[in-house]
């Protein structure tokens, strides 16, 4: 899938287009969920999602988002960025539009963490769990 945007910018899931540098530029040393995080980690997780969606403009990436699923009974997604001189022009509800819209896990149940992005995310269908239904288990602190 690859899609002209406006403006220059165009939305894709070549996952063979994603540079992981430019992705853990962002996750490792901007984000408040991923900070940490190695490069070679980065490699992995892009390198194994169910699928990536990224933001263009021309070869730099500028908005990006994994999912994971069992392509079954979930989908996850997860990672989701619009580089700050980007934001304020629909990149986010792009990206996961689609993500959650238009690609392959659409028909499944979606899960996501945010602190922050409530908003975005409500427009797509999603809402916040009854508190007793979800449960988590944290790991062992990695990166």
């Amino acid at each position: 899938m690859r899609r002209e945007l406006g403006d220059g910018l165009e939305i894709g899931d070549d996952r063979a287009r994603v540079d992981p540098v430019a992705v853990h530029r962002y996750l490792g040393f901007e984000s408040y969920w991923a900070a940490g995080r190695t490069l070679a980690t980065v490699e992995r997780l892009v390198r194994d999602a169910a699928r990536v969606v990224a933001i263009y403009d021309g070869d730099l990436l500028v908005g990006f988002c994994r999912v994971e699923s069992d392509e079954v009974t979930f989908a996850f997604l997860l990672d989701v960025f619009v580089l700050p001189e980007y934001r304020g022009r629909g990149l986010g509800v792009e990206l996961v539009r689609e993500a959650v819209e238009l690609g392959p896990q659409r028909d499944l149940p979606w899960h996501l963490g945010t602190r922050d992005a409530h908003d975005l995310y409500r427009r797509f269908g999603f809402e916040e769990p009854d508190a007793t239904v979800q449960m988590v288990r944290p790991g062992a602190k990695r990166t």
